[in-house]
């Protein structure tokens, strides 16, 4: 679920941390650049692990920033293929159930990947699964485990500017998994 990947960048240190220690001004610097930011087809950053490489700092000219080139290894939430992973039922809809873990929102369980004999209650907005003729619910906020399957990755380019016009475009996230629940030991852990 989690690696640690290699990071190679230059990073600038504002005069107001000159008071720090170099080591700590850097991490700082790294955490407020990377964390909680995806990379593409790395993954999400969580936290600056450690220092591996840095360069003498030089003065940019009029800005007094220091510039740094740093070699660091960053902590990356990135669970692989096949990985069994617990998150918590946010919302369902008719396009799936759409799974939260404490710093990750965007996991989707879609229609074709759940168990046979699942449907979607419109008037509940929720899910079930008719096991031989006991119905079981897939409720919000429920713990569930599932597998994961793919993922997707989209580049986040800028808005247009507002001209007027109603453009209705879906913005999609940078990174969402998609997962699965159909064989046994997957779905609520209440069930299991």
């Amino acid at each position: 679920m989690f690696i640690l990947t290699t990071i190679s960048d230059l990073i600038q240190i504002a005069p107001e941390d000159f008071s720090k220690l170099s080591a700590v001004a850097i991490e700082d610097n790294i955490n407020e650049k990377y964390a909680n930011k995806v990379i593409q087809k790395i993954g999400l950053c969580v936290s600056f692990y450690d220092l591996l490489e840095s360069s003498d700092g030089l003065i940019g000219h009029g800005t007094g920033l220091v510039n740094v080139n740093v070699k660091f290894r960053m902590i990356v939430f990135r669970p692989f293929k096949g990985e069994i992973m617990l998150g918590k039922i946010s919302s369902g809809t008719e396009h799936g159930i759409k799974i939260s873990v404490e710093f990750f929102n965007d996991i989707l369980i879609p229609p074709s990947m759940l168990m046979d004999g699942a449907k979607f209650e419109y008037a509940d907005q929720v899910w079930t699964w008719d096991n031989e003729g006991t119905l079981f619910y897939l409720d919000v906020g429920e713990i569930v485990r599932f597998r994961v399957e793919t993922e997707e990755w989209h580049d986040q380019i800028p808005n247009a500017p507002d001209l007027g016009e109603e453009i209705a475009s879906e913005r999609k996230p940078a990174y969402s998994i998609f997962g699965s629940m159909q064989i046994h030991g997957l779905g609520p852990i209440t069930w299991w």
